[in-house]
């Protein structure tokens, strides 16, 4: 029987940011994947404020250079990458200098204000971690998103690669972690999904209101699974989650959630017929 391809997406991984419950879960899962047997591949955004030189990133030149096009212009993807030693594990890094050279993550430092077009970085992101999959031929039958920021994965992969056939019979679980959601994004979010060829019935709950609440909500619409990351959830998106009848995962503490993850990935495999 062949590897199971597990590819993890965060908005943030221990130790290049300051250590997040992404972060901490982001580093430390894909490693007990990969050694429970499973094979994978990592990938965060390059934010402005990763030290590359002490966490030694370098460019992968033969992956980068295409341009993705963003709200109909042109944006060159770069990508870098950075290895765990003590884990036998590299980290890919999605960058553009247009959205991630500034010194912070997803909102400024001094203000605290909400970066105004992290919409379009989200987009970026996903798409540039789909492409850079692509270019490495590298098939995944699991993709496991953490954080709102990868939240629109799911969406991508149900509908602008639905014709893909690398990624045909992927199957995409998220993680939804008790976070503090900004209440806006961009008012022209849904015309910058609609560049992607999506409708208003794809994005049903992003049309009604653009946050990143909807953002989760719509990602539990697309998913094959979903697991509950914190022990407690924000109430709308608990409700969301039992409505969906979505493949389920409660809470799982530190000493568990390796595991418990390893099986529910073969659980949501084995009944599509992907490893039976």
């Amino acid at each position: 029987m062949k590897k199971a391809r597990v590819l993890f997406i965060s908005q943030d991984i221990t130790p290049y940011l300051d250590e997040t419950q992404i972060g901490k879960v982001a580093r430390k899962l894909p490693q007990g994947i990969q050694e429970r047997g499973k094979e994978i591949r990592t990938f965060m955004p390059k934010y402005g404020c990763i030290n590359e030189r002490r966490h030694q990133l370098h460019e992968v030149i033969r992956l980068s250079g295409m341009n993705l096009v963003i709200n109909d212009v042109d944006h060159p993807l770069i990508i870098k990458v950075a290895s765990i030693p003590t884990a036998r594990m590299q980290v890919y890094f999605i960058d553009n200098e247009e959205y991630f050279s500034r010194k912070a993550t997803l909102s400024d430092k001094n203000s605290g204000k909400f970066f105004d077009d992290n919409d379009e970085r989200a987009m970026f992101f996903v798409r540039g971690v789909a492409e850079t999959v692509k270019k490495l031929g590298w098939q995944p039958d699991i993709i496991h998103c953490h954080g709102w920021f990868t939240s629109l994965m799911p969406l991508y992969i149900k509908k602008y690669y639905q014709e893909d056939p690398l990624f045909a019979d992927t199957k995409v679980v998220i993680s939804v972690y008790e976070d503090e959601y900004p209440k806006a994004l961009n008012k022209k979010f849904i015309d910058k999904l609609s560049f992607d060829g999506f409708n208003k019935k794809d994005i049903k709950l992003l049309s009604e209101e653009s946050n990143c609440l909807n953002m989760l909500k719509q990602s539990i619409e697309y998913a094959d699974g979903i697991i509950q990351a914190s022990e407690k959830l924000n109430p709308e998106l608990e409700k969301c989650i039992k409505k969906s009848g979505k493949a389920f995962l409660g809470y799982k503490n530190d000493l568990e959630y390796i595991d418990a993850f390893n099986e529910f990935y073969d659980e949501i495999l084995e009944e599509a017929n992907i490893l039976s």
